[in-house]
């Protein structure tokens, strides 16, 4: 029988080098290429089998040849630019940083994805200039959003096996999401809310809540802090729609402080000061901050987890509305 030979993974070319089990008899190439290298997506191996860059005993076959079982399985497949997207010396508050990950501290105002009118500018385009291998991966390694206008934690991959890893566990909804929001309204207490999440019937740029038409959402919130007219929430998420708290906080009669979208018509409590009704017309975007971020290394397949504090305008914002709440 064949030895396995080390592997070898370089910063642009991956050569690996695996001997197709026994027990594969009868079954599809790419399948057993998922089973074997199972720290690349099937899509890719695919990809890799059809260009020729997998080939079973060095031989050319295709994804859906069958293995007799105890062939050698082997990949030398250079990683190439996964976009056109630029390079842009933006400024990144990098948590957490190591060979597969990077921990963002995202500010309000930075759109994550270059898109229709946000061609440059973005997330993205920052990663590709602090970390230019990243161009290699799938959008540049990201493999979840936060809406331009929200803050916090975001996880980003540096490698293909970590986003494959990261991808899997966001499926799986292992990945721990904890965010700190202020709501419109005096909550009683916390809860989950269980509604499908779609695009709105008539405004097409909007989420809605749409019954049987749209996709599993589940968000799990809880009361931090009750003050005379908010409610200081944490807000966990199973699942990561559009918008989904958001939309989702909305539904229930509780939208967040500052969603122009979500909220309605801006409300000031009777009997503010002039600081806080200052505030809140100034808030002009939802007071949603994502504050805890947890999932298992890719590498080491540790748990690990990270927090960070609100951001100056949401904290500014608590101050005021204690203050009022204390001087009742």
């Amino acid at each position: 029988m064949r030895t396995r030979k080390t592997e070898i993974m370089m910063t642009d070319n991956i050569k690996l080098e695996k001997i197709a089990p026994l027990t594969s008899r009868g079954m599809r190439l790419d399948q057993v290429a998922s089973d074997v290298f199972s720290d690349f997506s099937r899509s890719r191996l695919q990809a890799w089998i059809k260009k020729g860059d997998l080939l079973v005993d060095g031989n050319l076959f295709r994804p859906k040849d069958k293995l007799q079982g105890g062939e050698l399985l082997s990949i030398d497949a250079l990683l190439e630019s996964e976009g056109e997207w630029e390079p842009e010396a933006i400024g990144l508050d990098i948590v957490f940083e190591d060979e597969c990950i990077i921990l963002i501290n995202k500010p309000a105002g930075l759109v994550v994805h270059p898109a229709a009118g946000n061609h440059n500018g973005t997330l993205l385009n920052g990663i590709l200039y602090h970390a230019p291998l990243n161009e290699q991966i799938p959008r540049a390694g990201i493999v979840h959003r936060l809406d331009k206008d929200t803050t916090g934690l975001m996880v980003v991959a540096k490698t293909l096996e970590a986003h494959y890893s990261l991808v899997k566990q966001l499926q799986s909804r292992s990945i721990t999401r904890e965010y700190q929001a202020i709501a419109q309204g005096v909550m009683i207490g916390g809860g989950t809310i269980n509604k499908p999440i779609g695009r709105h019937p008539k405004v097409r740029t909007r989420m809605a809540v749409v019954g049987d038409n749209g996709k599993d959402s589940v968000t799990h919130f809880k009361v931090i802090e009750r003050f005379d007219h908010h409610t200081l929430i944490k807000v966990k998420l199973e699942t990561g729609r559009t918008h989904q708290i958001r939309v989702h906080m909305s539904h229930i009669g509780y939208p967040l402080v500052g969603d122009s979208v979500y909220g309605g018509r801006l409300k000031l409590p009777k009997g503010a000061s002039s600081n806080l009704h200052e505030a809140l017309r100034g808030f002009s975007r939802q007071a949603l901050h994502s504050s805890i971020l947890g999932l298992m290394h890719p590498l080491s397949n540790e748990y690990m987890q990270w927090e960070v504090t609100l951001p100056a305008d949401l904290s500014n914002l608590l101050d005021l509305l204690k203050l009022k709440l204390k001087d009742n």
